[in-house]
């Protein structure tokens, strides 16, 4: 009878062991295959650095051009708008859905008429807000060409939205928003960051 006790407690005991050694190895094997696939999770140093922000350059940018700049695969446009540009922006308010910025498509700092820092500069992500297409910049355009007292501004011509010199949406268009404005700071009067509101950042 002591026999049958002392195998019993022997093969509890191996097979507590063998519970053990098991779990121990399903564990180790698990963390083996779990680790490539959660760094495959992790953002490379390539996505990190599209997503960094984006210093430009706009020391040569003349009075009523335009410069497209990449940001997170996105195209930003730089406009420097004229006198008379900015003189355009009262002028087409009742012809706008969204005059005074009411919806969140622009940082705090750039919720007035020019939705900018800098009057001059329109800093605005290229992309309609319809469909996610890209709108040209038109600025000399025959008002007969666009249905409406035109001034310059940038049509969609997928589907036909159509904003203003301020990135403003024009009433009665597919686009139900104003084009946005992506976080930017001036580092200097030449020197602009896109992607970030801290001097810090660059």
């Amino acid at each position: 009878m002591a026999d049958s006790f002392s195998i019993n407690d022997e093969m509890s005991g191996r097979r507590k062991f063998l519970v053990a050694a098991t779990s121990v190895a399903g564990g180790i094997a698990g963390a083996a295959i779990a680790t490539p696939f959660l760094l495959s999770m992790m953002p490379s140093e390539r996505a990190k650095a599209a997503g960094a922000p984006v210093e430009v350059d706009i020391s040569k940018l003349e009075l009523g051009m335009l410069l497209m700049v990449e940001w997170r695969g996105k195209v930003v446009w730089v406009l420097n708008r004229t006198p008379e540009m900015l003189e355009s922006l009262v002028k087409v308010e009742d012809q706008l859905a969204d005059p005074n910025s009411d919806k969140k498509q622009q940082p705090d700092y750039a919720k007035n008429r020019t939705r900018s820092i800098k009057p001059e500069f329109l800093v605005v992500e290229g992309v309609c807000t319809h469909l996610g297409c890209s709108p040209v910049f038109r600025k000399d355009v025959a008002p007969a060409d666009l249905g409406v007292d035109w001034l310059g501004g940038f049509f969609c011509p997928c589907h036909g939205s159509k904003f203003d010199l301020a990135g403003r949406v024009y009433k009665h268009v597919p686009a139900p928003t104003n084009l946005v404005v992506p976080p930017h700071v001036y580092l200097s009067d030449s020197r602009l960051l896109i992607g970030s509101e801290s001097e810090g950042a660059a």
